[in-house]
């Protein structure tokens, strides 16, 4: 065969681009050559096809039976025919016929082109399933390819024929991408799609910390120190529970590292998300004080049946333990799975007031809630919410002028609007009054619930009332800004001193001037750590 040379080393570069062995480039050669042959002689075309690289040769014979009478001319011959080439043959006979690529036609050759283009595209999937389907929850790296309605389409490091995107609500807010730049996620889950396998990563899910805390923590890749819970608002805060098997390493302290070297390289690549570590015990009450903070919680009573945390705290550590939008109690109920009361000290030792300083009971907060197709929304914005998943008043009440102008389809004017409204709705027209005669239903400050809203899943959400809600609010940012454990450029991670308890390493962006009454827990004592 003439040109069989320059068709091995056609087909030698497609292999090097496919990642294709050489056994697969012999089977895709000859499966190709294959449908060659049978859009010639038939569908039942028998052939052997030997391909010799080094001489680069392809040799194709087709195989034919001798027959008395023919019934498939694709694989028999009648013997009168085989006998012009050789008079000896006799039935049952196999008639070897050479061929040769320049007898195919157009037809046969753009057959041969569709089953090799189709073997190619199975062995890809093949091999996209093959390489990701062990490894759901791990780091990937690659570049951003393009940006898409929203969503990044990524081109891994590993496999750059896989197909991979970053959905707009797995993105973190506080991030903004452009085409060429490296990125890193998790690998969510692998999606089967008629194209074929993609895979769908997240930089929002829990998943991409505890990954980033594998890589910078070798206690944690080791086994020797373990996550056993997280909790996350991307863009906002996050905070997790950790436990060592080893009595001689203290969990928190080998997540924080060195100064805060570990903990910062987290923080760096999550765009200064803030990180609460703390670390994990098996009583509830216990777990619930370190998980609140970096306040400090006088007292926890638990309601085992309810699974019902009641937390106490001083009026100085109130707005702390709130946190900014009830960001900390809620986190801290999600980290421990059990539903978290929060009272100040003065309100429980006068057993409650009349009127609660947040929302009335799950009663109210179920009347308070109504679609979003009931307020005086423009068409086009309400189809914008409910495209990214807001349906109810509930779901848009903590967002911010610039959360609506990251929704695709709102733009400034619709912004003011819904800010407008979501005001109008929530103004309460009289002053909170506590009363001095304390009645025994007291109702908590705040209310965290114990979801993990990770798959859209609807969980409990906190009405906070607006009366004290703005004051609560800004004493909360100035308690979080000081009591912040580590600083952006390195500082040494921090904890509160906790009644009796080991303290919690939190990752803040503290003010230059800003001092705390706290301890390093990279440089505690043996004795003190867990």
């Amino acid at each position: 065969m003439a040109n069989a040379g320059q068709v091995l080393e056609a087909f030698r570069v497609m292999t090097a681009h496919k990642s294709l062995s050489r056994e697969e480039l012999h089977d895709l050669i000859k499966d190709g050559i294959h449908a060659a042959l049978a859009k010639r002689y038939g569908p039942n075309v028998q052939a052997e096809i030997i391909i010799d690289e080094e001489k680069g040769k392809i040799d194709i014979i087709v195989l034919k039976e001798v027959v008395a009478e023919v019934i498939d001319p694709s694989r028999e011959v009648s013997v009168e025919e085989a006998r012009w080439d050789d008079p000896d043959f006799q039935i049952g006979d196999l008639l070897e016929i050479p061929v040769e690529f320049s007898e195919f036609g157009r037809t046969a050759v753009l057959a041969a082109k569709q089953r090799i283009i189709q073997r190619v595209r199975e062995g890809e999937r093949n091999r996209i399933r093959e390489e990701f389907a062990d490894k759901i929850g791990e780091l990937l790296s690659g570049e951003v390819q393009a940006i898409e309605r929203g969503k990044l389409v990524v081109m891994l490091n590993v496999l750059r024929e896989a197909e991979a995107i970053i959905p707009w609500r797995e993105q973190n807010p506080r991030e903004r991408f452009r085409q060429g730049e490296p990125i890193r996620a998790v690998l969510k889950k692998l999606e089967e799609t008629p194209k074929g396998p993609r895979l769908i990563l997240s930089r929002a899910d829990p998943g991409f910390v505890a990954a980033l805390f594998k890589l910078e923590v070798p206690e944690i890749y080791q086994g020797v120190v373990k996550i056993i819970d997280i909790a996350r608002e991307a863009g906002g805060r996050t905070k997790i529970a950790v436990v060592s098997n080893d009595d001689s390493i203290d969990p928190v302290g080998a997540c924080v590292g060195l100064k805060g070297s570990r903990v910062q390289a987290v923080v760096s690549e999550m765009s200064g998300e803030r990180i609460d570590i703390v670390p994990w015990h098996p009583d509830p009450e216990i777990y619930a004080k370190r998980a609140l903070a970096p306040a400090k919680v006088a007292k926890v009573i638990s309601e085992g049946e309810q699974k019902v945390i009641t937390a106490i705290v001083d009026e100085d550590q109130l707005s702390l333990a709130i946190g900014r939008n009830g960001q900390n109690v809620r986190l801290a109920s999600q980290l421990i799975g059990w539903q978290i009361d929060l009272y100040s000290s003065r309100e429980w030792m006068e057993r409650g007031a009349q009127v609660a300083l947040f929302g009335g009971g799950e009663e109210d907060e179920r009347a308070a809630d109504f679609p979003l197709a009931e307020l005086d929304i423009p068409p086009a914005v309400l189809a914008a919410l409910q495209a990214a998943g807001h349906e109810t008043f509930l779901n848009i009440i903590d967002l911010e002028r610039d959360d609506f102008l990251r929704i695709t389809g709102v733009g400034p004017e619709d912004a003011e609007l819904l800010e407008k409204l979501i005001e109008e709705l929530t103004i309460v027209e009289e002053p909170v009054q506590l009363s001095g005669q304390i009645p025994t239903d007291a109702k908590p400050v705040a209310t965290g619930g114990p979801f993990r809203d990770l798959e859209g899943e609807e969980g409990e959400v906190e009405e906070v009332d607006a009366a004290t809600s703005d004051s609560l609010e800004s004493e909360a940012a100035e308690s979080e800004e000081a009591a912040g454990a580590a600083t952006g450029n390195g500082e040494p991670a921090a904890e509160p001193e906790l009644p009796d308890e080991e303290g919690a390493a939190t990752v803040d962006e503290v003010a230059p001037a800003a001092e705390a009454d706290v301890e390093t827990v990279a440089e505690r004592e043996p004795d003190e750590r867990v």
